[in-house]
């Protein structure tokens, strides 16, 4: 087991605990860095998504995870910053600069989802933000002069500094570059006062107003920061996948982002990678299950939503900590052995919860 004595407060907020922290990371880097000689183009195109929707999972995770606010209509800024990547690309802007006003619009429309959130909170804001889903595919479907409608929009290839980078090995790099940098900047965000003032407000929203946060402030933050990541991810998504439609964005979109952070791991960085994995590879597990079970199962049209429901079930029921719920229970018993407690990770009971003060 590693015992790690903090000296000052430098070594507390550094982001490598340890040098274990050092050399796995390092690891992964190398890995990733060596990944389009690895793996065939198929499989490459699969991490590139994986990398995709990383980016859009933090931006959800720092909303839901961090700040305790639940949108169930997150797919409406991913189809903002793809369709304005989209739009601005084909009229000849600069990609970079497009990348940026993709991230800015859909930050600018997260301001205005959040100031219902000032108000209602819980389930019905979860209805808020499924009603500005569905005004946004509407939206989308029927500005046809600049969507082009429910025929789609063909996405043009990015380039950058002049060169074409496609969507293989060049557009692959340039993910890596860009979810790299989007975690740095949450890590950093959550050792920030800022990060803090979210996570108070998760935790009690009456606690956090009597320490003096401002709860407007903080939440419309919070809004814009995560459909900034979320319109960042978009504009990619479409790059990716150089076609996209108003369907494409719908309320199944949203359901499939909300349920890769919860399997992922609510309030944990690394769940949102987890939950990008799992998103990304379930249908391919099922795709590859499905020559073993018998013909009447593996060719139902409701196998893949009955498979992630069950997921999703036996997630809330026997892991809420999510796939890094489960690796740090893992991680300690093998840190711990033979000393392990079954009830070390038990969730305790508590009376004393400002929030029934009223």
């Amino acid at each position: 087991m590693r015992f790690i004595f903090k000296t000052d407060y430098a070594q507390d907020i550094r982001l490598a605990k340890h040098g274990g922290h050092l050399f796995w990371y390092g690891t992964l880097a190398l890995a990733l860095l060596a990944a389009p000689w690895l793996f065939a183009e198929y499989w490459l195109a699969q991490l590139t998504f994986v990398l995709i929707y990383s980016i859009v999972g933090l931006g959800l995770m720092l909303l839901a995870g961090f700040t305790g606010l639940f949108s169930i209509g997150h797919a409406a800024f991913l189809g903002v910053g793809a369709y304005t990547e989209a739009v601005l690309v084909n009229m000849g802007w600069p990609f970079p600069l497009a990348l940026l006003l993709a991230a800015l619009l859909s930050a600018a429309v997260g301001v205005v989802v959040g100031l219902p959130a000032l108000r209602v909170k819980g389930i019905y804001l979860g209805i808020a933000t499924l009603s500005f889903g569905f005004i946004v595919e509407e939206v989308l479907a029927r500005w046809e002069s600049v969507t082009k409608g429910n025929t789609g929009l063909h996405v043009a290839a990015p380039s950058l500094l002049g060169q074409p980078l496609g969507s293989g090995a060049g557009f692959y790099f340039l993910c890596l570059a860009i979810t790299v940098a989007a975690t740095l900047a949450i890590l950093n965000l959550l050792r920030s006062p800022t990060g803090r003032a979210f996570v108070a407000i998760r935790d009690s929203e009456i606690s956090a107003q009597s320490m003096g946060i401002q709860l407007a402030r903080y939440k419309t933050l919070s809004f814009a920061l995560s459909a900034a990541l979320a319109g960042l991810g978009g504009a990619l998504y479409a790059h990716k996948l150089t076609f996209i439609s108003p369907d494409q964005f719908n309320i199944l979109q949203s359901i499939d982002l909300l349920l890769m952070v919860v399997i992922g791991g609510l309030g944990s960085v690394h769940g949102a990678f987890l939950g990008a994995i799992f998103l990304i590879s379930m249908p391919q597990v099922i795709a590859l299950g499905k020559d073993w079970l018998p013909a009447a199962v593996g060719q139902a049209p409701g196998l893949q939503a009955m498979v992630y429901g069950v997921v999703l079930i036996a997630f809330v029921l026997f892991e809420p900590m999510g796939l890094y719920g489960r690796w740090l229970k893992v991680r300690t018993y093998l840190q711990l052995f033979p000393f392990y407690r079954r009830g070390m990770f038990k969730r305790q009971k508590t009376f004393q919860k400002s929030e029934r003060v009223r």
